[in-house]
């Protein structure tokens, strides 16, 4: 049994987990089985581009609460998906930027449909959700501080973590 354990401790050093192989041509294709296309996407690098600068973003999770309090983006207001209501936004205006995202940009992508549909023009869903910012290298907060903890909503997704400590 021992033996057996060591063979398997050294597979996993000289190749890796099964899922470092996972590449990102894989992650993408995975989400276009998920997007529907009805929302302007922004890739994180474009994102955190513009949070440099300075801009006027307004970031919206929309993940559930407990997915929120593990960490989110810097600045960003929960929304929520299930229970989301038009007025949690109401004091946005309508031209200003709004960034939406969740875990990989499904759930994200249906507020956004909601908040386009509320008469807001620069609405977009961030690329690959909090999974592709972390695994991009840009940072996470939880009560201000930086944190690693990433909520992936369940093992399924948790598996195109590539950085980061995944919380369940």
């Amino acid at each position: 049994m021992k033996k057996l354990l060591n063979l398997i401790l050294l597979i996993f050093l000289f190749i890796g987990s099964p899922y470092s192989s996972i590449s990102q041509t894989e992650y993408d294709e995975m989400l276009q089985e998920y997007y529907k296309n009805t929302v302007p996407q922004i890739h994180p690098k474009t994102l955190y581009a513009k949070m440099l600068k300075g801009e006027k973003i307004h970031l919206l999770d929309t993940r559930k609460k407990v997915e929120f309090e593990v960490s989110t983006l810097k600045g960003a207001m929960h929304v929520g998906f299930v229970n989301y209501k038009k007025s949690k936004i109401s004091h946005i205006p309508k031209g200003e930027m709004i960034v939406v995202y969740c875990t990989i940009g499904a759930r994200s992508e249906s507020i956004g449909e909601k908040i386009q549909k509320a008469g807001y023009k620069k609405v977009y869903n961030l690329y690959g959700g909090i999974i592709e910012w972390v695994n991009k290298g840009y940072p996470l907060y939880k009560n201000g501080t930086e944190t690693k903890n990433v909520h992936v909503y369940s093992k399924e997704w948790g598996k195109w973590l590539k950085k980061g400590n995944a919380v369940y």
